[in-house]
């Protein structure tokens, strides 16, 4: 599975649980270059691959690390944001434009929702996907439509609760609908290859799982 026309897509480390599954490890092993977020550093050599570059405040990077990787360290000490924002703003700035995100979930809650919704902002200046071990997680900022399987589980958020969406291809259709909570929308169902979403300009996520 590869949401990207094009081989040359960089996969973004987050310090979050490793993946397992085959398809965030198969995006792993075939990237073009790996950023790591400083903390997943240890995790991304025990699984026998190397970063190109680690970014962050290097307050999770261990002394072997940093001095086995200082070539490719990229030190950014803002409090202000998290690690992986500060590497998907590195990429950004480096001209990688096609962003897979893994390790982004799992672990505590709070960094887990807070990196997911963080995709609403990266698809400003990036082509962004977050790939887990159950699923993909795609944020949107247009109507779009989007390639699927019948039968395959959807959930839809809204970072903007105001944001009308309408659905077509689901099981459950939305007509100019609110997602007001995040619960609202989830658990739907393709019903072929494709569905399409309508929203005027707003901050939406699906939740698009394997099988």
């Amino acid at each position: 599975m590869n949401d990207f026309q094009t081989e040359s897509y960089t996969v973004i480390v987050a310090d979050g649980t490793f993946p397992q599954h085959e398809i965030p490890l198969g995006y792993l092993k075939n990237a073009k270059r790996i950023i790591c977020c400083d903390g997943s550093v240890q995790n991304l050599i025990l699984a026998g691959m190397q970063p190109d570059a680690i970014v962050g405040d290097m307050d999770s990077l261990n002394d072997d690390f940093a001095n086995r990787f200082a070539d490719r360290i990229y030190l950014d000490e803002n409090q202000d944001t998290n690690d992986l924002t500060k590497a998907v703003s590195w990429c950004s700035d480096m001209g990688y434009k096609d962003i897979v995100i893994v390790g982004a979930t799992g672990k505590r809650e709070d960094h887990t929702i807070g990196n997911i919704s963080l995709l609403a902002d990266y698809i400003k200046k990036v082509n962004v996907i977050m790939v887990t071990d159950t699923g993909i997680l795609r944020p949107l900022l247009k109507s779009s439509a989007i390639s699927c399987f019948a039968g395959q589980q959807v959930s839809i958020f809204s970072i903007d609760p105001e944001t009308e969406v309408t659905s077509y291809g689901l099981r459950y259709p939305l007509n100019r609908t609110k997602i007001t909570n995040w619960w609202f929308a989830t658990l739907n169902e393709a019903l072929g290859d494709s569905f399409s979403l309508e929203f005027n300009p707003g901050k939406v996520i699906i939740y698009l799982k394997y099988s």
